[in-house]
C-alpha cells in the first residue's frame, strides 16, 4: 500500500522521484534549442502544409555574411587603387622635363668720348643728367596688369612677373650684391639646372658669353669703386607671353643710373654717373612658378663709361669723375677660338651729365 500521502497508482510520472530523475543530467536551454538540426513545425503549418511535425533547420552562418564580405572587398579594391594612383599620375606618365637653357650672356662697355664729368653731391648731378625724371629703386620698374594666358592663370602670370621683378632687384639694385658682398640673394632665384653654370661663372669667370658675373648680375670692383648714394635711379618695363602651352616667357628691359666715387674717400671725392642698359630674358614652368624661380635665358648689357680694354667678365670697372678712356679698340677677337667677340661701343655724348 501506498503511504498516507501518496495516490494509489502511486507517484506520477511527473512528480517528485518520478522517472524524471534520470533525465535530470540534460540541460535544455536556449543555446542547445537554436543548435537543434531539427525545429517542429506549427500548428498553422502541418495543417496548411500537411508538412511533417518536423523540418531541418538551416544552417547556422558562423563568420561574415555576404554583405560585409562584399564591403570588404570594395574597401579592398578602394585602398589599392588609393596606393597604384599615388605612384603614378592618373592621366598616365608626365612629360620629362626640359633640361634648362645655358643663359647666353653679352657685356658691351660703352666708352666716353672725354672726360667723365662730376659733381660734389649726388642730387645737383642727377638734375644735370637723363636720368633726372627716373624713379628710385624698384619703383621705376612696375608690375603691369596682369591678365591669364590660354594656358597659365592670372596668378600664375603674376607670379612670374613678381619672381623676375625680384631678380632684376636683388642683381642690380641690392647694395651688398653691386659691391661684391653677396650672390646668395641672386643665386636662390634661379632654376636648379642653371645652378652649375652659375657658379662656375663665380668660380671661374671668363668673357666667353656663358661664364661671366657680369651677365648674371650688376657689379663694381670693390677695390676701385664704391656707391656714393644707395638710391638708385631706375626706368624699365616688365613683358609677359606665353611661347607654348608649358612656358611663360618675361622680358625686364630697364635702364640703371648709379651715383659712384673712389672707395675709402668719402665726400672728398667728385661723384660721377655710372649707366647700365640690361635686358634680361626669363623662361617659367609650371615648377618654377610653384616654388619662386626661373630660368634666366639671355642677358644683354650695355655699361659706361668703361674703358674697351678692361675686362668685364668679373667686375664692372667704371672710369669715375674726371678720368678718360684709354685709347684704341677693344682686345683682340681670335676666330678659331671658341670665346665670344668682344665689343665695345661709344658712350654717347647726351648720356652724361650736362656741364
Amino acid at each position: 500500500m501506498g503511504g498516507p500521502g501518496d495516490p494509489p497508482e502511486g507517484t506520477p510520472e511527473g512528480g517528485p522521484g518520478g522517472a524524471e530523475d534520470e533525465y535530470r543530467s540534460v540541460v535544455f536551454d536556449e543555446s542547445f534549442v537554436r543548435a537543434a538540426r531539427l525545429q517542429e513545425s506549427s500548428a498553422r503549418e502541418r495543417v496548411s502544409d500537411h508538412a511533417p511535425a518536423v523540418r531541418r533547420r538551416p544552417p547556422l552562418r558562423r563568420g561574415l555574411s555576404r554583405q560585409a564580405l562584399v564591403l570588404l572587398l570594395l574597401l579592398a579594391v578602394a585602398f589599392g587603387t588609393a596606393v597604384f594612383l599615388g605612384f603614378r599620375h592618373p592621366y598616365g606618365s608626365a612629360a620629362p622635363r626640359r633640361p634648362a637653357e645655358p643663359l647666353r650672356m653679352s657685356v658691351v662697355p660703352l666708352a666716353p668720348r672725354g672726360e667723365v664729368p662730376g659733381a660734389p653731391d649726388t642730387r645737383s648731378l642727377y638734375a644735370r643728367s637723363p636720368a633726372a625724371r627716373f624713379a628710385v629703386g624698384l619703383a621705376g620698374i612696375p608690375l603691369p596688369p596682369s591678365r591669364p594666358t590660354a594656358h597659365f592663370s592670372d596668378s600664375q602670370v603674376l607670379g612670374a612677373l613678381d619672381t623676375a621683378r625680384k631678380y632684376v632687384l636683388h642683381s642690380a639694385l641690392d647694395p651688398d650684391v653691386l659691391t661684391g658682398r653677396q650672390i646668395r640673394p641672386v643665386r636662390a632665384l634661379l632654376d636648379a639646372g642653371q645652378l652649375g653654370q652659375f657658379d662656375r661663372s663665380m668660380a671661374s669667370p671668363a668673357a666667353d658669353g656663358r661664364h661671366a658675373p657680369t651677365g648674371w648680375m650688376v657689379r663694381f670692383d670693390p677695390a676701385r669703386t664704391a656707391l656714393a648714394d644707395n638710391d638708385i635711379r631706375t626706368r624699365g618695363a616688365l613683358r609677359v607671353s606665353e611661347t607654348d602651352p608649358a612656358t611663360l616667357q618675361v622680358v625686364a628691359d630697364g635702364t640703371f643710373v648709379y651715383a659712384l666715387r673712389a672707395p675709402g674717400t668719402g665726400a672728398r671725392t667728385p661723384v660721377s654717373l655710372f649707366t647700365v642698359r640690361r635686358e634680361l630674358t626669363f623662361r617659367f614652368d609650371r615648377d618654377t612658378l610653384r616654388v619662386g624661380q626661373t630660368r634666366l635665358i639671355s642677358s644683354s648689357t650695355q655699361a659706361g663709361p668703361l674703358s674697351c680694354d678692361q675686362d668685364t667678365s668679373a667686375y664692372l670697372r667704371p672710369l669715375l669723375a674726371g678720368e678718360r678712356a684709354e685709347p684704341g679698340g677693344p682686345p683682340g677677337t681670335d676666330p678659331y677660338g671658341t670665346g665670344a667677340a668682344a665689343l665695345c661701343g661709344t658712350l654717347a655724348d647726351s648720356a652724361q651729365p650736362r656741364g
